[in-house]
């Protein structure tokens, strides 16, 4: 039998002989790397999935015209548009405002584009339906309650195109759109029925759009559009970006503090089954180092044992680790997590350094057995 065939069979047979102890270790280890795995994919996909769900607030940045002009050509819009990511934008609506009446009363019309501000204002509240006619318009909640009208209600509404020609159009109440902000003062239209009433055509005085990317990300792009198409002016909305900015540091902050605490609770456990090892096998170090054992071959039979639960705890907790990120990701976003692959030799390394750390009191506790006082039962 070779030196490493006998090193091995000592150390499984110290292993087995002490199963109770050492699977209440393995259980620890497993439960750290589970946690510290889990954690950290969370942290990693949490970016990811926080900025879809931010989207749901409104959009985070916006087009408008550069070197102060009022109007912004849609055309160099959709140059603007090209340059952002394809796979991170999720919206781009353009608005447009006209100067209308109705029953002498002034309001402001909006001429958008309904399919794209349901991918960049979720959170509009509407009571009836989009418009989806020509004909169609949605109004505020405060004009709805002013003039009492209500969806199916027609509204007669008058202004004058680029000629200053007047024209007239009776339009249908598809829906009323509540917001909480100036959105419930205005009355909103297909941008394509606002061009034909005034006969101005692709322009808008601004773009509203949503992206996913955290606030680096956004001003890398803003920056692109700038220098690439620079009669459009990007800005990112602050208030937005800031916040989740704010929101996702806290969030990671409170992972990492979680996965410390996890990882040195683990620490302490491995530490104190260990030191019991250590304790309950003083006699037989005494007797080895009485007959001739050095303190490297009591070192490394320890070390090994804690390095081989932290192997088979890091691998334990690769799997069992998947599984918690993947549960939290579908029960809390709602959508499986991606898995970065590099994570799971990490995590193995990462639970041997912790095991290898959690054996040098009790590694230095066996090494100082002194075999004379150990034999005299002392």
């Amino acid at each position: 039998m070779t030196k490493r065939q006998m090193y091995m069979k000592m150390l499984f047979s110290s292993l087995l002989r002490r199963r109770s102890r050492m699977t209440v270790a393995l259980l620890a280890v497993a439960i750290g790397a589970t946690v510290l795995l889990g954690m950290t994919t969370i942290t990693y996909d949490i970016p990811r999935q926080m900025e879809r769900e931010f989207r749901s607030y409104g959009a985070n940045m916006v087009f408008v015209a550069s070197g102060g002009e009022a109007m912004l050509r849609l055309t160099d819009v959709e140059k603007a548009v090209a340059l952002l990511p394809r796979e991170s934008l999720i919206g781009v609506a353009p608005y447009r405002y006209e100067a209308v009446r109705s029953n002498m009363q002034p309001y402001t019309a909006v001429g958008t584009d309904f399919a794209q501000v349901k991918k960049t204002s979720p959170y509009w509240n509407i009571e009836g339906a989009w418009p989806e006619g020509e004909n169609e318009i949605l109004i505020g909640t405060d004009v709805a309650e002013f003039t009492r009208l209500a969806p199916g209600d027609t509204m007669a509404l008058s202004g004058r195109d680029a000629r200053q020609r007047r024209f007239n159009r009776e339009m249908t109440i598809s829906g009323i759109v509540r917001t909480g902000s100036i959105e419930d003062g205005f009355l909103f239209m297909h941008l394509d029925t606002m061009e034909r009433l005034t006969g101005k055509e692709g322009e808008a005085e601004v773009a509203e759009v949503s992206v996913a990317g955290s606030e680096v990300e956004l001003s890398a792009m803003a920056a692109r559009v700038r220098e690439q198409v620079p009669t459009v002016a990007p800005r990112l909305v602050k208030r937005v970006t800031q916040s989740e900015a704010s929101v996702l540091s806290k969030l990671q902050t409170l992972v990492y503090l979680v996965t410390l605490v996890v990882l040195v609770l683990t620490m302490i456990c491995v530490a104190t089954t260990m030191m019991t090892v250590v304790m309950e096998r003083r006699k037989e170090i005494g007797l080895k180092k009485a007959i001739g054992a050095e303190n490297w071959s009591i070192v490394a039979e320890f070390l090994g044992e804690g390095l081989f639960l932290g192997i088979l705890g890091g691998l334990l907790g690769v799997v069992f680790g998947w599984m918690f990120a993947q549960t939290i990701s579908i029960n809390v976003f709602g959508r499986s997590i991606s898995f970065s692959f590099a994570l799971a030799p990490a995590t193995v390394l990462a639970s041997m350094a912790v095991t290898a750390l959690a054996c040098l009191v009790p590694v230095r506790r066996a090494t100082d057995v002194e075999p004379a006082l150990v034999l005299r039962g002392e």
